[in-house]
This record gives C-alpha cells, structure tokens and sequence, in this order.
C-alpha cells in the first residue's frame, strides 16, 4: 500500500521537527543531499545518517554512522537506500528512536514487510514518494 491521504502528508509535515535520513550523500548532485537540503530549507532539522561520512559535519550536524548514534528526538526517518536495506533501517529506527512518527522510504523505494512492522508500532508508513515533491504540491493545492 503505497497511498497515503494528502491530509495525512500535511500531518505529517506539521508535527514532524526532526529528520534523520538514512544514506545522506556529501555529493550535491545526489538526491539524499538536495532533498535533505530543501527539507532543511523548510525549517526541518536534517541529521544525516551515513557510515562512510560518519564525524563530518554539514549544515551544523554532525554526521551520523548509524541511527543508534542520535540522542536526540527524531519524529521522521527518511530512507534513501536500496528496498533490501529497509528493514534493517526500520529495525534500528523501532528500536533507538523512541519518539518516531513516520518511516519515509523515497521514489522507488518499498518494502511493505518492513511497512507492516512500522505501522504494527503505531509508526505511519510513506513509500515511494519524495518529500521534496509532495510539500511543494500540497502548497500548490493549498493555494498557499
């Protein structure tokens, strides 16, 4: 199940603060670093997830190894890898992110026995969108 309600998307957008997203690239041309930088734009705070950058530091974040790694509260938990790496993701987020809200698995990626794991949590599942898309048309429709 792919389909979530624009109404659902505009909750999420609203209670959500903070991001992690797995996979983060330093590269600006690849999409885990534009979109954590327009999701950072939007006031989100982004704390990028990625253990071959894990230490650096960009946008005043440190760079995280592994979603174990944050102390901080995280209401969102954006996955930019491959769909045989997401339930290991969503395994690490159940377990070190108490606060969490909403998996987020990006364009092209899904794995619904994961998704089914989240949402038996009481965890919203999002798959296959981008967010870098879905805010922008929500304003449009908004008339915003």
């Amino acid at each position: 199940m792919t389909d979530v309600s624009d109404q659902k998307l505009i909750e999420i957008f609203e209670r959500t603060k903070t991001i992690a997203v797995v996979g983060f690239s330093m590269n600006p041309a690849r999409p885990s670093h534009y979109v954590s930088a327009f999701l950072r734009d939007q006031g989100y705070r982004v704390i990028p997830v990625n253990p071959g950058h894990a230490g650096k530091e960009i946008w005043g974040e440190t760079i995280r190894a592994s979603l174990a790694d944050i102390d901080a509260p995280v209401q969102m938990v954006d996955i930019f890898r491959r769909p045989e790496a997401v339930p290991e993701v969503v395994e690490a987020a159940l377990e070190h992110l108490k606060g969490l809200e909403t998996i987020w698995m990006q364009l092209g990626v899904m794995h619904e026995g994961a998704a089914e794991i989240a949402r038996a949590a009481g965890v919203d599942v999002v798959m296959n969108r981008c967010p870098k898309i879905e805010i922008p048309r929500l304003r449009r429709q908004a008339g915003a």
